[in-house]
């Protein structure tokens, strides 16, 4: 594993992390939330975490049953989430659900799932006002689309970069189906003591060079006062990273 720090576009601060492959990130990230987890669990008494959709989080979410933790401290909330029935098999919490959530003792009133059933308006005012008490997240995790956007945040749309800008966001229009989303806000993504991009898969290789370049993509807009660590792939680095 390898690490490079380097300024970015706005006041973002990237910490590129190769690892050899899909395996290996897995099993760092595996390593990185639980050690974010003990530490906020030992400072904090609680663990803030923000969950990523997408079949990279999928795999380490199935490590986690494995977990030795006090799962009563964990409080989990979700970046974004598809407008989708309840219970449907595309929906981000279905699949941290089923992959993890629901193999381990975390109560289920400390999981806050989006509300996304009710259209992206309401949803997105309803998770406004469950985030309006939280204070900053200890983790958040993220992924990167083809196109740089993250969470539910794409290009070519409301990125919530405003300090003023609402915690949750109503989605209209995506790019990729469905067309309503609800997603995290910019701003509020970068509420967290610590922000772990996981990215694989050679489909991801054109936005990582654009986000090396300063190209003003979503993933580029999410920068806490910590930094963020991009996990990857290191054959998808730029030359210059790997």
């Amino acid at each position: 594993m390898n690490a490079t720090d380097t300024p970015h576009a706005g006041a973002q601060r990237v910490r590129w992390i190769g690892v050899a492959d899909a395996a290996a990130l897995r099993d760092v990230a595996y390593r990185r939330i639980l050690d974010a987890a003990a530490r906020a669990i030992r400072q904090r008494g609680r663990f803030l975490i923000v969950l990523a959709g997408g079949n990279t989080p999928r795999c380490i979410y199935r490590t986690l049953r494995a977990a030795d933790t006090d799962w009563s401290r964990w409080h989990l909330y979700f970046g974004d989430e598809r407008c989708l029935p309840a219970g449907d098999a595309e929906r981000n919490s279905r699949m941290a659900a089923d992959a993890w959530l629901n193999h381990v003792p975390i109560p289920q009133d400390l999981v806050h799932a989006i509300p996304a059933e009710l259209g992206a308006s309401s949803a997105a005012l309803v998770y406004t006002k469950t985030l309006r008490s939280v204070g900053d997240f200890d983790l958040v995790l993220l992924g990167l689309g083809e196109d740089g956007h993250t969470a539910s945040l794409f290009p070519g749309h409301d990125w919530g970069v405003a300090a003023n800008a609402p915690d949750a966001l109503a989605v209209f229009n995506a790019p990729k189906p469905p067309p309503q989303r609800v997603s995290l806000s910019a701003a509020r993504l970068s509420r967290t003591r610590e922000l772990l991009f996981l990215v694989a898969g050679e489909s991801k290789r054109d936005a990582l060079r654009q986000w090396h370049m300063a190209a003003d993509i979503p993933a580029s807009a999410v920068h806490p006062q910590t930094g963020v660590d991009v996990l990857v792939e290191s054959r998808l680095l730029p030359a210059d990273l790997s």
